[in-house]
């Protein structure tokens, strides 16, 4: 990080988090604000602080992270105690930051060409934040955003992964993906939508995004949270279960057979779910090391470009402890790419008709052959579970991996389009 900083022309840092917001600061401190807002001030040669208001004080003594906790109380939530902590220009002053330095602001979204002409001035942390930095820099254009050293798809710090991070994403997808296959093996019509939702065995491992599980009118909205609704026999369904580190996702319907679908929709295998798994087979085949991300949106939109499909986000992305960190897959991307990369499949058809719509959502990592040797070497059981999920996509379903393709799903390109049909579900016509 101070490598890179110092190559950018940057002389410190500090480092925005909060509790929707928190990848970054977590990454390089291992705190992840809960309540509050923090700001990690790193300048080189002095030991990192960590500013955190009165709860997380505590919390970040835990955390045991390489910084110096720093009282700053207008962090903390309204109305709570005030009396103990400067100002925030003299805790800023106090940690090193001053007129002269270039200052690298990092939120969590760094900006790009079609934002509207937002440049590395534009920053996206709190005004209270970014009007104190610039005061004490002495320059407005002396703070700049420098999300992308952490989060640039191409060579960003979160974008390259080692074995001990690939590993607690596999230990995350692994719980997140049961939980789905849960669902799946027992949803039953008349439950209600949070009976459906208990059967994920949510187990407090902390979350990238809040579980998400509704049918009928809701479902193709894709993101409500599950309610007292009750499930219908013949409904669509959406669900999803995100855990830091990984994200998985499924919809269907509620059905047996396509017998039991209006009858204009009777072909939904047909016209929808076939297409789409024929892309999702293709994503899989396709993705490598040094494989460009262009390849990939190609590959897929080739299958399923028709407007009917609705496929307007990124068929892919780049997962981390935010479940959507940043995506080298747009349509003429030359990024190339790399080992220790943990990519997410994630392909949605938007179809806005009858259709509903059909939707895997799963994580891989990319890993060389040395990498592959160290995850093995090191993390046995997560190598056996990786192992017997490439046999399972390769000798049941038919998909062809290449090497460095590391399955982190316990359902990995499993799609059944009819969630009553308990051993039903796509794979490849035999070639």
């Amino acid at each position: 990080m101070l490598a890179r900083g110092a190559k950018a022309g940057l002389d410190a840092f500090a480092v925005y988090g909060d509790r929707e917001h928190a990848a970054n600061v977590a990454y390089l401190s291992g705190y992840d604000p809960r309540f509050e807002e923090t700001l990690l001030v790193i300048v080189p040669g002095s030991q990192s602080k960590l500013l955190v208001g009165n709860e997380g004080w505590g919390y970040a003594e835990i955390c045991d992270g390489p910084y110096e906790r720093v009282l700053y109380q207008t962090f903390s939530l309204p109305a709570q105690p005030r009396d103990r902590s400067a100002s925030l220009s003299d805790t800023l002053a106090a940690c090193g930051l001053k007129a002269g330095q270039k200052i690298g602001a990092i939120g969590w979204k760094p900006f790009g060409p079609g934002d509207g002409g937002f440049g590395e001035t534009t920053l996206d942390l709190p005004s209270f934040i970014a009007d104190t930095l610039r005061t004490l820099a002495g320059d407005r254009g002396a703070v700049v955003n420098a999300a992308n050293l952490l989060m640039n798809p191409s060579d960003g710090l979160r974008a390259i992964n080692e074995a001990d991070q690939l590993a607690s994403f596999e230990f995350a997808a692994t719980f997140s993906s049961q939980g789905l296959r849960n669902v799946l093996g027992n949803i039953e019509p008349g439950m209600s939508e949070l009976q459906a939702a208990r059967l994920m065995g949510i187990n407090g491992l902390p979350l990238c995004c809040h579980p998400i599980l509704s049918a009928g009118r809701r479902a193709p909205y894709g993101l409500p949270s599950p309610r007292l609704d009750i499930i219908k026999r013949g409904d669509p369904v959406t669900m999803a279960y995100g855990i830091q580190g990984s994200l998985n996702a499924r919809a269907g319907f509620l059905v047996e057979s396509a017998a039991e679908l209006p009858r204009e929709i009777s072909d939904y295998v047909e016209q929808l779910v076939a297409p789409y798994f024929a892309a999702v087979v293709d994503w899989y085949e396709t993705i490598g090391i040094g494989v460009a991300g262009g390849a990939l949106w190609k590959a897929v939109h080739d299958r399923i470009g028709d407007p009917f499909f609705g496929v307007s986000l990124n068929p892919g992305h780049l997962v981390h402890i935010d479940e959507w960190m940043h995506s080298p897959v747009f349509s003429g991307s030359d990024i190339k790419l790399q080992s220790g990369m943990a990519l997410q499949v994630d392909i949605i058809p938007a179809t806005g008709t009858s259709y509903f719509t059909t939707n895997i959502e799963d994580g891989i990592a990319l890993a060389d052959e040395s990498l592959r040797e160290e995850i093995a070497a090191r993390y046995p059981e997560a190598w056996r579970r990786i192992e017997a999920r490439r046999a399972f996509m390769g000798d049941v379903l038919g998909i062809r991996l290449k090497p460095e393709v590391l399955p982190f799903s316990n359902i990995p390109a499993f799609l059944p389009p009819f969630w009553l049909s308990r051993n039903s579900a796509m794979t490849v016509a035999r070639r």
